[in-house]
């Protein structure tokens, strides 16, 4: 590792948590009774992620690196929940964290599916999913870009959520084939 520059290091650091910070999230996600909490903790866990990046050896499991880093990041913040009327034990958070590790690669999998799906959806379509889905948007806000009513945006987003379904249903049922 001391052979690389140091140039380098920060860019594969840089490219590994641009792919991977979604996944980090859903792991803390997992872990923390709210969606704040769990940006907070995705934070922390960024920032130790970057101190400690030395440490990590390139073309190891730099999610299963970082989540490990995230977990210890997710059970010191249990302190600041313990006023919380639901409190889990380190027994159940270990069972969650086991459960999301066994199931990232279907996750993986449904991700690369729906976004195979999204791009065969026309245009039209597509854009009303992705407008839709945007953080912060709304059905209202999706409606007026694609220039449908409330309504017929409602309606056509009822009916895409079934086609998109449909389609990664089918893409992964042949890859488990």
């Amino acid at each position: 590792m001391d052979d690389i520059p140091a140039e380098d290091r920060t860019k594969e650091l840089v490219l590994l948590m641009t792919q991977n910070q979604r996944r980090i999230f859903a792991y803390i996600y997992t872990l923390v009774p709210d969606r704040h909490a769990a940006e907070d903790i995705l934070q922390e866990t960024s920032l130790i992620i970057c101190e400690k990046f030395h440490t990590f050896r390139p073309g190891s499991d730099f999610v299963a690196w970082a989540n490990q880093i995230a977990w210890w990041q997710a059970r010191a913040a249990r302190t600041k929940f313990a006023r919380s009327k639901v409190v889990f034990d380190d027994t159940v958070l270990e069972a969650v964290a086991h459960t999301h590790s066994e199931l990232a690669p279907e996750q993986d999998a449904r991700h690369e599916a729906l976004a195979n799906c999204i791009k065969k959806l026309p245009t039209r379509d597509r854009e009303l999913v992705m407008t839709r889905y945007e953080p912060g948007s709304s059905v209202d806000e999706a409606a007026q870009r694609s220039g449908r009513s409330l309504v017929a945006a409602y309606k056509a987003l009822t009916r895409l959520r079934k086609v998109l379904h449909d389609c990664v249903l089918n893409q992964m049922s042949k890859s488990t084939s």
